[in-house]
Parts: structure tokens; C-alpha cells; sequence
């Protein structure tokens, strides 16, 4: 398995010759996004890889469509060139096309490999009429024991820990950055690194790969807050634009 970095949340999944892109974000830097009831954010790093330039890919998975930190222009106008896109049961209605929605534990599969959908809460406890929905995803190569997990953008709850419960779980993509806004003071719409750390405990996963904490104004805990909640080298941090095995 291959994984690139591209920016935030976004990700190209490479798995036994299927090519997978998570969340796709190719905006450049400096533009305000809204995201609604008063709440905005700047991007502050542009792709480290062109839309353009990514060459085939199998299917989209994105964990939701309505935040311009997961899904923005360029990454929307990519989405009628792919053969299908999974999201949540709101975002296909949304979306439309060749999108397929899925709720939490609904499988889909894409060239042979089983991806289900895992819960998100995408902010605090009742938040979720107000936030939106979102969702995971667990990829499952055709007779493989373990699944890749890709939390999607989730604080630590009941639904995330749920998902030790059912699978053995090889590789984490852990959505963090502590999204927080100002009018809505110390509430966490993802989580930090301590919460990954304590979700991690329970799963045990052979790697970890931290992504969503840079890019974005509304990211409140980078890099070297992530690597203080974790012993030295539990994280497998990618460069961006680079190709890695995991």
C-alpha cells in the first residue's frame, strides 16, 4: 500500500492496484471559506499535488461534502470524472451523479475491495443537526484479516471506538487539528492528538498516519502537539506530494 499526502484531509490510497482519493481539496492558499451559522476559515496552503496530475483514479471517498476544508471547488469539479464517489447518505443526495451514500457499517465495494462505512460525529455531543453528517471509511483488500481506517473528521465518542469492536485494524489515517471556531469558543469539531492518542490505545493499529492538522486557519493543533501526545516514532508522518509504503 502506497499513501500521498496531498493537503489537509486529502489523500491518494494506493491498495493492490486500486487508486482511492479521500476528501479532495486542490484550492489554492488565501481564499475564506464559510461554513455557515457565522463560521469561516482561510486556507493557508494550497496542494501539494495538481488536480491534474493525479492520473486514474478508481473512486473518491469522501467523509463529507459540505465543509470547503474537505470538499472544495476544484476538488467538486473533479467528481464527475471519477467513476464513483462514496459519501454519506445526505452528501449523495447533495452531490447527485455517480455518488452512492452509505451510513455507518454499509458496505460498498470498489475493483474488488470492500469499503464500509464507519461513524463520525463531526463535533460536539447534539451537534450533529447543526454540523452535518459524516462518516469513516474501512477499506478491506478481497482476503485480507485487517482493514485501513480512515477516521474521517470525528471527535473521540462511542461510534469511533466502536470500530476496534468489528475490525482488526492494520493502518490508521487519523483525521485531527482540533478544529475550533470563535464563536463557538472551546468546543473541538475534530480531534487532537491526545484524543487520537487515547482512540489509538484501544485499537492498536500497526500504523498511524496523521492527516487533517495543517492548511487552515480553523486548525488549532499542529504537528508538534500531535507528536507530544504520542511516544517517539507511533506516528508515520508523510511528506507531502511523496508517495510512501505504509
Amino acid at each position: 500500500m502506497k499513501i500521498t499526502h496531498i493537503g489537509g484531509p486529502t489523500t491518494l490510497i494506493e491498495i493492490d492496484g486500486v487508486r482511492l482519493l479521500t476528501d479532495p481539496t486542490f484550492d489554492g492558499p488565501g481564499r475564506r471559506y464559510s461554513f455557515g451559522f457565522g463560521t469561516s476559515s482561510v486556507k493557508t496552503a494550497g496542494p501539494a499535488v495538481a488536480a491534474d496530475a493525479l492520473g486514474r483514479i478508481d473512486a473518491v471517498l469522501l467523509t463529507h461534502d459540505h465543509h470547503s476544508d474537505n470538499l472544495d471547488d476544484t476538488g467538486r469539479a473533479l467528481l464527475p470524472s471519477v467513476p464513483a464517489v462514496l459519501t454519506t447518505v445526505s452528501g449523495a443526495r447533495r452531490l447527485g451523479g455517480n455518488s452512492t451514500g452509505l451510513a455507518p457499517w454499509q458496505e460498498a465495494t470498489v475493483a474488488g475491495l470492500t469499503v464500509t462505512a464507519t461513524p463520525a460525529r463531526h463535533g460536539p455531543v447534539l451537534s450533529r443537526p447543526i454540523v452535518g453528517e459524516a462518516i469513516g471509511f474501512a477499506l478491506r483488500p478481497a482476503g485480507a484479516s485487517s482493514v485501513v481506517w480512515i477516521t474521517g473528521d470525528t471527535v473521540l465518542y462511542s461510534g469511533v471506538r466502536e470500530v476496534a469492536s468489528r475490525f482488526t485494524v492494520d493502518t490508521v489515517v487519523v483525521h485531527l487539528g482540533e478544529v475550533r471556531f470563535g464563536l463557538t469558543g472551546p468546543l473541538k469539531y475534530t480531534m487532537n492528538g491526545r484524543d487520537a492518542a487515547r482512540l489509538i490505545s484501544g485499537i492498536r493499529p500497526r500504523r498511524v498516519v496523521p492527516v487533517h492538522y495543517e492548511g487552515w486557519s480553523h486548525f488549532h493543533e499542529g504537528r508538534s502537539g500531535v507528536e507530544a501526545a504520542f511516544e517517539p516514532g507511533a506516528l508515520t508522518w508523510l511528506t507531502p506530494g511523496v508517495p510512501t509504503e505504509v
